[in-house]
């Protein structure tokens, strides 16, 4: 049984990454279904691979009807309201850096709450935040961010690895949360900011 923090967390990552996936989806002139198509896919795909793989069936997206409201919400909102988000800098980027901190904190916690191992708990937590990132990437014909240069999965690898730390050791999950929470987020903000960059193959033909 998720706990109330787990699942007000878990919605307000579905909220957060449906706004980064309906900004995608209206940048690239969908129509309104097929923004809200993308905003659920990018809200939900993470947590759907995380409930499937700890054996939590049906997934939370299928199972409560919150989640379904929590991940098209944004891309109604976003369809109508595009011109006021649009003012922001890089509003995708934003919204993605909090969603996925939001989701490898939660994706690992609701891993643990289940009784997976630590160490695939961090993993989850991981796979839950950049799920939905990549599922939102491919459906716009993009090459996903965690598979170029920028610094994305390492960020959701440290804050979950806090997250994952501090549970285990046993402080309290709110502050454990937003420690890794916070990690998380600054480190892919100062990556974007500063361009910082995983080393990439180099071939010569």
């Amino acid at each position: 049984m998720e706990s109330t923090f787990l699942l007000v967390m878990d919605l307000f990552g579905t909220f957060v990454f449906g706004i980064s996936g309906a900004i995608v989806g209206v940048k690239h002139k969908l129509d309104i279904f097929g923004v809200l198509v993308v905003s659920l896919m990018a809200a939900s795909a993470g947590g759907i691979i995380r409930d499937l793989l700890i054996g939590a069936i049906p997934p939370a997206t299928v199972s409560d009807w919150r989640y379904i409201v929590a991940g098209l919400l944004p891309g109604l909102i976003i369809f109508y309201g595009f011109p006021v988000i649009k003012r922001l800098k890089s509003p995708v980027l934003v919204f993605d850096a909090i969603g996925l901190s939001l989701f490898a904190i939660s994706g690992s916690l609701k891993a643990l709450e289940y009784l997976i191992n630590p160490l695939a708990a961090v993993f989850l937590g991981i796979l839950t935040g950049i799920g939905g990132g990549i599922t939102r990437d491919m459906l716009a014909g993009e090459i996903p961010t965690v598979l170029r240069t920028d610094i994305y999965a390492v960020a959701a690898l440290a804050g979950s690895t806090v997250m994952v730390t501090g549970y285990v050791l046993g402080f309290p999950q709110i502050v454990v949360a937003v420690l890794g929470g916070s990690l998380c987020f600054t480190i892919r903000i100062l990556a974007i900011k500063f361009h910082w960059k995983l080393p990439t193959a180099r071939h010569k033909e």
